[in-house]
């Protein structure tokens, strides 16, 4: 089983729109959750109004503390940044919720980073 599958595991994720769409970054110490809510749009503000529901980078955390710290930088990363970020482990920005058994999205047109 994924480390990031238990139901406590503090997290720090991406998500985007479409392989290089808008990005949302996010921590949460209930990856499942998080990501299920994102993806029914129930979480209110910027990833809801872009429907921004792609995971496409998450890293795993022992303590909240570490897991709000590195989110808090990726925050202040440039965009740039962000999508290398991305693209060292996804380069296809592949959704990786399917991995933990959520259904595909529908595909919006891609576009540039």
């Amino acid at each position: 089983m994924n480390k990031c599958m238990r139901d406590r595991q503090p997290c720090v994720y991406i998500l985007a729109k479409s392989k290089h769409g808008a990005l949302y970054v996010g921590v949460t110490s209930n990856p499942l959750k998080r990501i299920f809510e994102h993806r029914e749009g129930l979480v209110p503000g910027h990833s809801k109004r872009h429907s921004i529901k792609r995971l496409v980078y998450f890293e795993i955390f022992d303590r909240m503390e570490d897991a709000i710290a590195r989110e808090k930088q990726l925050k202040n990363w440039h965009r740039d940044w962000k999508c290398n970020l991305i693209e060292r482990d996804n380069p296809d920005w592949r959704d990786l919720a399917l991995d933990w058994g959520f259904d595909p999205l529908s595909s919006p047109p891609p576009t540039s980073c």
